[in-house]
């Protein structure tokens, strides 16, 4: 399974669609992308899904006990406690996909949400409370759970037969710590997307960069017309920074390739060595001195919530001509655009 190995550009009701910009990041108001920095591999393996794709995942904790009961009718009763980061729309569907799981068990589901789910789950484990079920947390986390025994694998759980056949086998493999399944992924949404509106580049007669150099000549041009390249937002509460990190992950993918990336993650990769040391500067060349090229400058970004980041993009003039944000994005979009 790849990514798209050129630019696609599709027409979606106004809003385009690009493909990718450093081999992470790509381009667009529904979305598309370029090709990145200078010295990027061409090597593209599945280990890459797990980078460019940012899924959700359920784990099920070291509990025997989930308080279920039989009931009259055949079902099951008794409450599912469940902790994750969704709220809003994304809740919304969650309780959607588990609602016929609930009519026929008689299960309820008590639901948690928080932003500071790593802490807030080792918090809940360390005091003997932990949830039934978690949404996945950092892959280091999760790993460190996982080898204290502190998540039940679900290898004799679930029907395998069920499984292999509605999953493909690199998803399950993902799922997969020390050789036991430990995650099961639900969903998932494309990172490393550059939304921008095909309206405000075709008033400024602004072309969809296909390469980095283009990004960055771009980026000048707007600058030159006395506007502001980009809109970031990196506030998300206790987990606030994360749209940053995502960010340098996608370049380091892009620039270093695979290896670094997964040494990186895996602690092996100092962060003084070269490969990263040169993410974090062409970051700082997207951001501008002291935060030069994003709308609002560094304090905006800092200050504004993940999700309203985009609104600069539907302002008239635009406050911002591009955003890299997830394919979950638009959730927030539909809630400050005309509909």
């Amino acid at each position: 399974m790849r990514p798209p190995a050129g630019p696609q550009f599709i027409d979606k009701g106004g809003t385009a669609v690009i493909d990718s910009l450093p081999r992470g990041p790509s381009w667009d108001l529904r979305v598309s992308a370029p090709g990145c920095c200078p010295g990027q591999p061409e090597e593209e393996s599945m280990g890459r899904l797990t980078r460019i794709l940012a899924a959700m995942a359920i784990v099920v904790l070291g509990v025997t006990a989930c308080g279920t009961s039989n009931t009259a009718g055949g079902k099951i009763g008794g409450t599912v406690h469940i902790l994750g980061t969704w709220t809003g729309a994304e809740k919304d569907s969650f309780d959607a996909v588990m609602k016929p799981f609930t009519d026929q068990t008689g299960v309820k589901i008590s639901f948690e949400a928080t932003r500071d789910l790593d802490a807030i789950l080792q918090t809940k484990i360390a005091a003997g409370n932990p949830p039934d079920v978690t949404a996945a947390p950092g892959i280091g986390t999760l790993i460190k759970l996982a080898r204290a025994g502190k998540v039940v694998p679900l290898d004799d759980k679930l029907d395998t037969t069920e499984l292999n056949a509605n999953y493909g086998a690199d998803w399950i493999n993902l799922g997969k710590i020390d050789g036991k399944l430990i995650t099961l992924y639900a969903w998932a949404a494309l990172k490393g997307l550059v939304w921008y509106d095909p309206k405000a580049f075709s008033a400024k007669g602004y072309q969809v960069p296909k390469t980095w150099t283009e990004l960055m000549s771009l980026q000048s041009k707007i600058v030159s017309d006395g506007g502001k390249p980009w809109c970031v937002a990196l506030e998300s509460q206790a987990a606030s920074g994360w749209p940053g990190s995502d960010w340098v992950k996608e370049i380091v993918l892009s620039q270093s390739g695979t290896t670094v990336y997964d040494n990186w993650w895996q602690g092996k990769q100092k962060w003084t060595s070269t490969e990263i040391k040169q993410a974090w500067t062409t970051w700082g060349q997207i951001l501008g001195s002291n935060g030069a090229n994003v709308y609002g400058g560094k304090q905006y970004m800092v200050s504004t919530t993940f999700g309203d980041g985009g609104q600069g993009l539907f302002s008239s003039p635009a406050k911002c001509y591009m955003f890299n944000q997830g394919s979950f994005i638009t959730s927030f979009f539909d809630g400050y655009t005309p509909k």
